[in-house]
């Protein structure tokens, strides 16, 4: 089809964008884009592109925003239960210490996903997916890691691939064994430590060669933070994994700076996500890489914290920033890439058009697929959003509401 007389078309063409670049958005005023199947034909302006391609079905964008899809890359996507009491516990002044000898925390979690069959994963994560779709997600990434044993790790990474095929919403796995140190080994971080590094994941690596007949490794992430994995832990268990041929992320600096950022670019991991405390140093080493910066402003906003990502260090540094959800059950229970957009503009002091590269192109290369998703350019995947509203910077002015009003996946209508 021809989607023709967008009010802006924001191409996001020519890949991720480094510094003050951000903000570059290639807009073609009256623009128009032709999808044949799943691929991007042609881009360029209305009366060109009618002219040229006379004959194909149109959609009429009606003199509003065309874009591309969100990329969402970092989410909790799969998991089963809710934290709500814990929610209302914090509000009523319990530290996380007193909630997690109440029997919350991630651990309440991790028993109830457990317990799930993989028919109870995907039909808890379904509407999750789908809502996110909805709100102009084309593309998450999703984590494992509320299993913490390598049963449990595994059916998760089952349910998100079979997720995947079912579609329409774009999942692209992550196995995070090493969220927490598993309650068997409370106390023993080491020892859960050589579990990962000499089980689970060449485990892990064996079942890929028999369930992903197409080649394509998850990526392999680890909390490196007080309370969870040292810089040390992190190190093996990320050097190990690239040993095995996964590419790397790393969750680093939400409370402590501990220096998993500098570790991320040195490893060439896909990301580094949270950043909250990330130190000067860190930022600069972030920058002379390829490791993309990703904030997740929902979180601080989940939990009431005043400290959100250095958004404007790490593009004075020339770094590539990008920003996600952080959807999971116990601090960030949304998934709306709008919403994010929104506290970006606010608490990160991005511009609008720098929180849509963010969460686009920028967000694509934050999960290396920057050469198929997160722009409008010949040759790539027709995953589209048409707004409702014709001037893109209502995305951040706006809050609250939807304002997609069609999403195109694959060159489909959803």
């Amino acid at each position: 089809m021809l989607i023709h007389s967008a009010s802006q078309l924001l191409t996001l063409a020519d890949g991720p964008r480094r510094g003050a670049e951000l903000g570059r958005l290639n807009i073609i005023t009256n623009g128009a884009i032709l999808v044949r199947g799943e691929i991007i034909e042609a881009v360029g302006e209305t009366d060109d592109l009618l002219q040229r391609y006379p004959d194909e079905p149109r959609l009429n964008a009606q003199n509003r925003v065309v874009m591309p899809g969100f990329v969402d890359p970092h989410t909790h996507l799969i998991w089963v239960g809710d934290r709500a009491v814990e929610f209302e516990m914090r509000l009523e002044g319990k530290t996380y210490l007193e909630i997690l000898a109440a029997g919350g925390g991630i651990l309440s979690t991790v028993r109830a996903t457990r317990a799930a069959s993989l028919e109870a994963l995907k039909a808890e994560t379904r509407p999750r997916s789908r809502m996110m779709l909805e709100l102009g997600t084309t593309t998450a990434e999703a984590k494992t890691g509320y299993g913490l044993e390598a049963a449990s790790e595994m059916l998760q990474l089952q349910a998100l691939l079979e997720l995947n095929a079912e579609g329409p919403l774009e999942i692209v796995p992550t196995w995070l064994g090493a969220h927490a140190i598993a309650p068997e080994y409370k106390d023993q971080p080491d020892a859960y430590t050589d579990l990962i590094c000499s089980t689970m994941l060449p485990e892990l690596r064996q079942w890929c060669q028999v369930n992903i007949p197409t080649g394509s490794l998850p990526f392999v992430d680890v909390f490196c933070e007080t309370g969870a994995f040292s810089l040390a832990q992190s190190r093996r268990i990320l050097e190990t994994a690239r040993s095995l041929g996964f590419p790397l992320k790393i969750h680093a600096d939400e409370f402590d700076n501990l220096g998993g950022a500098s570790l991320a670019a040195e490893l060439g991991a896909a990301s580094a996500d949270h950043l909250v405390k990330t130190s000067p140093k860190d930022v600069s080493e972030l920058a002379k890489s390829d490791t993309v910066a990703v904030a997740l402003p929902c979180t601080p906003f989940g939990l009431a914290e005043p400290h959100y990502t250095p958004a404007k260090a790490i593009l004075e540094s020339n770094g590539l920033l990008a920003i996600a959800s952080d959807l999971n059950p116990g601090t960030a229970w949304c998934g709306n890439m709008q919403f994010v957009i929104a506290l970006a503009c606010r608490y990160l002091k991005l511009t609008p058009a720098q929180a849509i590269g963010a969460a686009t192109i920028n967000a694509a290369a934050a999960i290396q697929r920057e050469d198929r998703i997160g722009s409008l350019e010949r040759g790539k995947q027709a995953d589209i959003l048409i707004l409702s509203v014709g001037d893109y910077r209502h995305l951040g002015y706006q809050f609250g509401i939807n304002l997609v009003e069609t999403v195109i996946k694959r060159g489909h209508l959803c």
